[in-house]
């Protein structure tokens, strides 16, 4: 949104506020003590606003006893009561319990990392505390609190504003209208001021409530210094009810595909017992051990851990990516991360170090480079930093702003022009129409204002009405320092005596000055990222607003494709098929406004692509939202930025970016292996209770077998292959096509015969060994008994199967180390020996002690 030029200016060390009223209420210069924030929160709590239902053990259990698999273990224990079998039905409910336990374990560990990586991601808030400006969570906030608030961010608490610069804010959150509303400044005929004082005088003193910000509303235009005059419940916010807790997360594509497949399971499951159930009635004469038998079926054929693997992988995947440096918003990013074709940067602060300096300056015909070293800046060169500094802001935070104060003071230490007693009294904002600012200066001379304006330079040479020749002049001065990699600004200057300020800076008599080049060095490790980029199949594209030629030479540096460059004003003069072809081979695009980028992105969808971008302003947030993955910059990033973002950066760099691209591809890979294996291990369990029963001999499987088995199933997917090591080729295989399957038609059918070969081996023992064994007394249990350890040696060796059957490796790495599938396997072979060795244990089981300790 365009500043209104006559806006009065409140902030800064050198601003005044021209509201002729009373006078505003004066906040402690220092802000609340320390022992203040402690008493304050004491009173009034935390500034929280959270009406969710915290994922407590409580809740999780809850969830976890309405799961169809514990329903059939408690229905499987009444049959064995009522059967008589009081010890089988106390077996298998220790087993039930231990499995729920393990469920609930894993289902809340899950969570709690989830609820760490959404405190990662609260809102940040400016206070002023004890004289220092500090950035804090907004949950830390307390009445009497001075904060600062800026555009793009949301405003962290109830407050009142006591100074501002043009502030409108974005109260659709409350009141559902979508027009921003302007504030103006609180008053109050006092200096005095406690933090009592906030929640009630001043909000009294405030009737018109023109000056009240409040908590969740989004500042969209301007920047003010508030009072906190409530939080958490106490806000308005908090009141009526309203969070973010009754807006849920939309299921991703794999969540969507995940659960019509267990859907369907289910669906063949009822089928299937059904009709073992009446086939054990016809054969046998007896109905509960056929439901017996249908529920052991039930709990062999439901495939009841793959959403605790999605459950798992997501959130430990998250946790993974934060730990390089990236925040996952959206666990749906997780699974996009691998379809990722196209990612689409921003040059400064991502593939450069956003640690400028002046490097260059030119000024009446004259170049001179500038360095630290440099000892002395020639007097020629002072106007033009002179009035670099008074166009710059004048608390800078941005490292430009600071680059330029900074050689301010190097460069015009006892020069006088240094001008610390004048006042800034008006502002002209850059515009995408006029990507230039302007700041105007009281002087000491009361009838004499000074006008500082820096921006690009053709819009610098517009608003001094250059004439074409004295333009292309300064154009070809300013391309030959951004051929060198440098970012170029034009500096000018005016003078205004009117007692009216003009409408826009086109009517100030700008007198041009000259030139200024800041260089920023490239991050050292982003040309090896961009490599690993195209070694992976990813284009990466750098969509910048500086100059071509400052682009060319920096996509040259780090290896971007920079022999075709697209401006700005080229892509506005393309109509849409144009611009969709020109994104399928151009990788370098300048001098491009924050609003066309969203046509970059929209383009590149069109063309089938799935694109990752990075961002940080309120102008970015359209593009990264319609990016399939937002990536926010988490240091230098607006709020609004980072909330319609789906990954956030923890430091503004672009090495995480290729990481988390890495990672996802790794998290992917791995829980692919995850579901194979749970559809593997099933079809030898389905095969176990269903075959012997059809064929007339006894069931081979009873519900505590199906038990035993899933206390080796549910660690296997959802630690062993969570903790897979990524393959060494991972980031040399193009990516996953959009829309592709978890499990392709062709995948699906090699883990299932894979299955079904392991469960015709552990099926055929069994008869085998029935038959084999006819002159014994009672051949059923040594038969079980060997029948179900071979299973259970079935089951572990799939872990090993299953991998090269999808040939996920290769055959000349081998089998990657993981110290937690040798730690399952030695669980697993204690259990099996105990079994072998524990009479009373092996009953319990139904089975026999086949070695005598």
């Amino acid at each position: 949104m365009p500043a209104t030029p006559a806006a009065s200016v409140s902030s800064g060390s050198r601003g005044i506020d021209n509201t002729p009223e009373a006078d505003p209420i004066r906040p402690p210069d220092t802000g609340l003590s320390s022992a203040e924030v402690l008493a304050q929160r004491a009173r009034f709590g935390w500034n929280v606003v959270d009406y969710a239902a915290r994922r407590t053990w409580r809740l999780t259990l809850r969830e976890v006893l309405r799961e169809p698999m514990f329903l059939l273990l408690l229905a499987a224990s009444a049959v064995y009561l009522v059967l008589g079998d009081a010890a089988e039905a106390l077996t298998l409910l220790a087993f039930v319990t231990a499995i729920v336990f393990l469920t609930v374990y894993q289902s809340h560990r899950s969570a709690q990392v989830l609820d760490s990586l959404r405190e990662l991601s609260a809102p940040r808030a400016k206070v002023l505390r004890d004289g220092s400006r500090l950035l804090v969570s907004a949950s830390e906030l307390v009445p009497g609190d001075v904060v600062f608030v800026d555009e793009g961010n949301r405003v962290p608490a109830d407050g009142v504003a006591v100074e501002l610069h043009e502030l409108s804010v974005d109260e659709s959150l409350l009141t559902g209208e979508s027009v921003a509303v302007s504030k103006s400044v609180a008053h109050l005929d006092t200096s005095s001021f406690s933090p009592d004082d906030a929640s009630g005088r001043i909000e009294a003193s405030d009737a018109h409530g023109g000056s009240q910000l409040f908590f969740g509303s989004m500042v969209v235009q301007g920047q003010a210094r508030m009072i906190v005059t409530a939080t958490g419940p106490n806000t308005t916010l908090g009141r009526i009810g309203k969070s973010l807790s009754g807006i849920s997360e939309a299921l991703s594509p794999l969540q969507i595909e995940t659960r019509t497949f267990v859907n369907r399971f289910a669906a063949i499951a009822v089928a299937m017992v059904v009709l073992l159930t009446a086939a054990y009635r016809w054969r046998v004469g007896e109905w509960l051990p056929g439901i017996l038998a249908g529920i052991t079926l039930a709990m062999g054929i439901l495939p009841e851990e793959i959403p605790v693997i999605l459950t798992v992988f997501f959130a430990l995947g998250a946790r993974r990516i934060a730990k390089d440096g990236v925040l996952t918003r959206r666990m749906s990013a997780i699974e996009t991360l691998g379809q990722t074709s196209v990612l689409c940067v921003d040059k400064t602060g991502t593939l450069t170090q956003n640690r400028m300096s002046v490097s260059a300056l030119i000024a009446h015909g004259q170049r001179l480079d500038v360095n630290p070293s440099t000892p002395l800046i020639d007097s020629a060169f002072h106007e033009l930093i002179e009035y670099l500094v008074l166009a710059s802001e004048i608390e800078p935070v941005d490292p430009m702003e600071r680059a330029f104060h900074e050689t301010g003071r190097r460069g015009l230490a006892g020069t006088g022009r240094l001008h610390t007693d004048w006042s800034l009294v008006h502002e002209y904002a850059l515009t995408p129409e006029v990507p230039a600012m302007s700041h105007a200066w009281q002087t000491p001379d009361s009838e004499h204002h000074s006008v500082a304006c820096k921006g690009a330079p053709e819009a610098v040479c517009a608003l001094c009405h250059l004439d074409g020749k004295e333009t292309q002049t300064v154009l070809d001065q300013a391309a030959n320092m951004a051929s060198a990699g440098l970012r170029v600004l034009g500096v000018a200057k005016a003078s205004h005596s009117h007692p009216e300020w003009p409408k826009d800076q086109h009517s100030f008599a700008f007198e041009f000055l000259g030139l200024v080049g800041l260089s920023d060095p490239v991050r050292p490790d982003v040309a090896q990222a961009i490599a690993q980029c195209h070694a992976a199949g990813i284009r990466v594209v750098m969509v910048t607003g500086d100059y071509p030629t400052t682009a060319q030479a920096i996509a040259t540096e780090v290896g971007i494709d920079s022999r075709r460059i697209v401006t700005g004003q080229a892509l506005a003069a393309m109509d849409e098929t144009q611009v969709r072809n020109a994104v399928k081979d151009v990788e370098t695009f300048a001098r491009i406004r924050p609003e066309q980028k969203l046509r970059l992105v929209n383009a590149l969808r069109a063309n089938g692509e799935v694109v990752a971008m990075t961002g940080d302003g309120v102008n970015d947030a359209p593009a990264l939202k319609a990016a399939h993955i937002g990536i926010a910059m988490g240091l230098r990033g607006a709020e609004v930025a980072r909330e319609v973002s789906a990954l956030v950066l923890l430091r503004d760099d672009f090495a995480p970016i290729v990481s988390a691209i890495r990672l996802g591809r790794r998290i992917y890979a791995n829980l692919v292996l995850a579901i194979s294996y749970t559809i593997a291990v099933h079809v030898p369990m389905v095969a176990a209770a269903v075959v012997p029963i059809l064929v007339g001999l006894p069931p081979m499987l009873a519900p505590i077998h199906i038990v035993f088995l899933q206390l080796v199933i549910d660690p296997v997917c959802s630690i062993v292959f969570e903790n897979e090591p990524e393959d060494a080729h991972l980031m040399h295989a193009p990516p996953r096509r959009a829309g592709a399957r978890l499990l392709s038609s062709r995948a699906f059918l090699q883990v299932a015969s894979v299955g079904a070969m392991a469960g015709a081996l552990v099926v055929g023992v069994y008869a085998g060994l029935l038959q084999y064994a006819t002159s014994t007394t009672n051949p059923l249990p040594l038969a079980r008994t060997l029948a179900f350890e071979l299973l259970v040696v079935v089951n572990v060796a799939l872990i090993f199967v299953v991998p090269m059957v999808l040939r996920t490796q290769r055959p000349e790495q081998g089998r990657p180390r993981n110290q937690y599938t040798w730690r399952v396997l030695g669980m697993t072979g204690v259990a099996l020996l105990l079994l072998m060795t524990v009479p009373s244990l092996a009953r319990l089981f139904g089975l026999v002690a086949l070695l005598r300790p």
